[in-house]
């Protein structure tokens, strides 16, 4: 077998083996992996430097070997080496492969020279190669129907399939952020009713909050969470945020999400610090801030985040 495949096509063939096999298992990304890992790439080219490196030292031992044979010893290697049967399926790419290059033999070549003659260099008529003219074709007719297709039918150009695939991908998004709690953030979380998540939270307020806001959020040290007065804004959006990143510089609260909790647990407490609204502490501490009132869908151009102070004369 090794005298029908040329030594060059055998080490290209075992190169991209290789090479398929690490994009197969080699988790890349979006990359190829040899672009995504270098050292990859290096081994590849170490792997074609031994392939040729052992097929050119097979060369040499071959013709070293045959230097040491008699003419008559030499004769009977090479006719031993050359009986290779002939299977069908290498007949039928031979054959398939002259058809394609379209070329005469060399033996039939004067039939083909033309009268050009610049120095001794004479001109072969040789015919475009029939690969060349079915790819001529083919483009042809793919053009045409790409034509049809786009420009006639109405087909989904890459631009239109593109908005459809975000579209998916948006709502699958959105679809995994239900799930995915800890991804949350000031703007994209919601009000969480559940009673295991207020549980949750009495549990986070509880070993945290109580210090500054009292346990039946009436507040200390801290504002008041019964009444309708925020310093900061009120709703999830802005008690989230607040909890996160923390109050007032210099005396306000400090960022929760930086001593260790959790954007789902955040949630889950500022939910909890929600339901104190319209209760009635034991010791009400005086209202600071400013009424905080819910924007509506009404106004459009106000964001959930926002927030609408109404200022109280005495």
């Amino acid at each position: 077998m090794r005298n029908l495949i040329p030594s060059w096509i055998r080490v290209l063939v075992i190169f991209f083996l290789i090479f398929g096999a690490i994009e197969y298992f080699v988790d890349s990304g979006d990359q190829p992996a040899y672009m995504a890992e270098p050292m990859i790439m290096l081994f590849l080219l170490l792997v074609i430097l031994v392939l040729i490196a052992i097929e050119g030292i097979v060369a040499a031992l071959e013709r070293i070997l045959l230097n040491g044979l008699t003419e008559e010893q030499k004769v009977s290697y090479l006719e031993k080496k050359n009986k290779v049967p002939e299977y069908k399926l290498i007949n039928w790419v031979k054959k398939t492969y002259k058809k394609l290059l379209g070329s005469k033999p060399i033996e039939e070549e004067a039939e083909i020279i033309l009268d050009h003659d610049y120095d001794g260099i004479k001109e072969l008529d040789n015919n475009l190669p029939p690969w060349w003219i079915y790819s001529f074709y083919i483009s042809i007719i793919f053009a045409v129907v790409y034509l049809l297709n786009y420009h006639v039918f109405g087909g989904q150009t890459q631009i239109e399939a593109m908005e459809v695939e975000y579209v998916e991908a948006k709502a699958a998004y959105e679809e995994y952020l239900k799930t995915a709690k800890d991804l949350v953030d000031y703007k994209s979380v919601v009000l969480l009713t559940e009673a295991s998540d207020l549980r949750a939270g009495q549990e986070i307020y509880t070993a945290n909050c109580v210090a500054c806001h009292k346990a039946d959020g009436g507040g200390g040290i801290g504002p008041n969470l019964t009444d309708k007065h925020w310093i900061l804004g009120g709703g999830i959006n802005n008690v989230f945020k607040t909890v996160s990143k923390g109050g007032r510089s210099g005396k306000g609260m400090e960022a929760w999400s930086k001593k260790g909790l959790k954007p789902s647990q955040i949630a889950q407490v500022s939910s909890y610090i929600l339901s104190f609204q319209g209760t009635t502490p034991a010791e009400p501490k005086a209202a600071e801030g400013e009424i905080w009132v819910a924007p509506t869908a009404v106004d459009e151009n106000i964001k959930a985040t926002d927030s609408i102070k109404v200022e109280v004369k005495e």
